[in-house]
């Protein structure tokens, strides 16, 4: 091995063992380990957003002398009490109601189904319970915290997801922008370009043991979106270049050669290089690691873990793969990095185009002609890697068999979402796409479209249907124009809506994901409980009223 391919080893060996953050409490060491591994708390993210109650080195020290104490063997009840005696609950946020928050938004008056404006009223006084803002001694004393304070007021996704969340906020961002709520939406904004530019992206959410991964990345949809709601042109003077600077951390770190008929494309993929447990799941991933030979394999599988939490699917059928390329239910062949994913690329595609047009409005041609460029490869490269002409439907690629996974997921129709296509095949791309949905029976599916149609026990697979995949469904295949797209479109944003109504109906409650096969019934499976609140079902409600469900959507269609 010569030295340069030495230090390229070295390099990524070094990667692959990075902790999730520097803290010595939350995200790497004895301390956390024993804790962690102790389960004082049933969900494993309740101690790491815990505050300290003294400084690290203190506890650290505290930690020691306890350990000593229990002869490096404490009881679950003594891990409690340490707990107890050197954490408290955070109490980070203060409830807060945003100034532009009003319960009587112009979109209600232009619904004329009585039974989902009465709905939609009610979703409406959800925002402000959602509502936080960081206290002002978080700011004062960030070292005892874990969170990633901001300095404007949000809205949060709902139950244990109490901080923001990188891709939830693009759905919550569309709800608020059609209930008129601008300027929360611009202060959502500024707290994510505050954070990009400290950090250099966007976390998957604010906390400190999430700063080894992003999330879909979104962020320049959302600008968009607040621009051609607002045309607020000197917000978007100030923060291009943040925007900007998010969009390259994508191309400088989860960018990939795709060999495929001796070419060589260049797509994206997740890839988190921290190779140890998520610090909010720690048993979990230790758990699930345990069963490998050695830890060699077990730091590759964090850092798929860590992955799959990056894609936003966490966790999935559709990045366990076996050493044939078929998926099953053990999460230990967990191989997020080998997929090239059908949706992330379709949301980078999308972003670079919508950054050459923000470019465009402030006239710098020059960048806009980059970020054009830029789409136009992705946009190709998408259409030969990930095209199967045979199906008419995207898929992902595996990238070690250099093949497609032909297995159903909603983020399938992730390109036609994101218009990542020539425009003069809307029509024909929509008539395919409609008729792999026919082939798949997904039309016997009442409660939503299912994320798979694989029974694994992971929530991102049957029967769950989450928000936002509804969303890439339905707007995706009406954005094509064709009139079997457009009317499965309609059909299954009825669909949605009426089971959101009849869960609330049911249990007060919006939740994050629902059961495909039993309209209203919440969804299940994964590594925590199902939450209510919820962001981003509340956004997609909203979105889908507008458009298929009010006096101006009917001139629209």
């Amino acid at each position: 091995m010569g030295p340069l391919l030495f230090l390229v080893f070295v390099a990524h060996a070094l990667a692959q063992t990075q902790p999730s953050c520097d803290s010595k409490i939350y995200c790497q060491g004895d301390l956390l380990h024993t804790i962690q591994m102790a389960k004082p708390f049933e969900d494993s993210k309740t101690f790491v957003d815990m505050k300290l109650k003294h400084d690290e080195k203190t506890t650290l020290d505290n930690f020691d002398v306890f350990i000593t104490n229990t002869n490096n063997n404490p009881t679950k009840e003594e891990v409690q009490q340490f707990v107890s005696d050197n954490f408290e609950e955070g109490n980070e946020f203060e409830d807060w109601v945003p100034s532009d928050y009003t319960p009587n938004p112009q979109i209600l008056s232009k619904i004329a189904d009585t039974e989902i404006r009465n709905f939609a009223s009610k979703l409406v006084a959800i925002w402000p319970k959602l509502a936080r803002k960081v206290k002002q001694e978080v700011f004062d004393t960030p070292e005892l915290y874990t969170l990633l304070p901001v300095e404007h007021g949000f809205i949060v996704p709902g139950g244990r997801f109490k901080e923001f969340y990188y891709w939830d906020s693009y759905w919550i961002i569309k709800g608020l922008l059609v209930c008129e709520m601008y300027d929360t939406v611009k202060g959502m904004l500024d707290n994510f370009l505050s954070i990009v530019e400290k950090y250099g992206f966007l976390p998957n959410g604010a906390r400190i043991y999430y700063l080894n991964r992003s999330q879909p990345p979104l962020l320049t949809l959302m600008a968009a979106t607040y621009i051609q709601a607002t045309n607020d042109t000197t917000w978007l003077l100030n923060n291009i270049k943040t925007l900007d600077k998010e969009l390259r951390f994508w191309l400088d770190n989860k960018v990939v050669t795709v060999p495929k008929n001796g070419i060589n494309y260049t797509l994206a993929h997740y890839d988190s290089e921290s190779g140890s447990p998520r610090p909010e799941s720690y048993y979990e991933d230790v758990d699930t690691a345990r069963r490998l030979p050695n830890e060699e394999d077990r730091i590759q599988l964090y850092a798929d873990l860590k992955s799959g939490a990056e894609s936003g699917w966490d966790f999935s059928s559709r990045w366990i793969v076996d050493e044939n390329g078929t998926a099953n239910a053990n999460l230990t062949s967990l191989q997020t990095r080998r997929i090239i994913p059908v949706d992330l690329n379709a949301f980078l595609c999308q972003a670079f185009r919508k950054l050459g047009e923000l470019y465009v409005i402030i006239h710098d041609f020059e960048n806009a002609v980059y970020w054009f460029e830029m789409a136009s490869i992705w946009q190709k490269n998408i259409q030969d890697v990930l095209y199967n002409e045979e199906d008419g439907i995207w898929y992902d690629w595996d990238n070690v068999l250099g093949q497609h996974r032909k297995i159903f997921f909603a983020s399938n129709f992730a390109p036609l979402w994101s218009e990542t296509y020539e425009l003069q095949n809307a029509e024909v791309l929509g008539q395919r796409a409609a008729d792999y949905f026919d082939s798949q029976e997904l039309m016997n599916y009442q409660g939503g479209i299912p994320t798979s149609v694989r029974h694994t026990g992971e929530q991102w697979d049957y029967p769950n249907a989450w928000p936002p995949l509804q969303s890439i469904v339905v707007m995706g295949l009406d954005k094509t124009g064709n009139c079997k797209a457009k009317s499965i479109a309609k059909e299954f944003a009825h669909r949605w809506i009426v089971a959101n109504m009849i869960g609330y109906n049911q249990t007060n409650e919006m939740f994050e994901k629902y059961d495909a096969e039993n309209p209203g019934q919440y969804g299940g499976g994964g590594e925590y409980k199902v939450q209510s609140g919820f962001g981003w079902t509340n956004g997609v409600v909203f979105e889908f009223i507008e458009r298929f469900f009010t006096t101006t959507s009917k001139k629209m269609a």
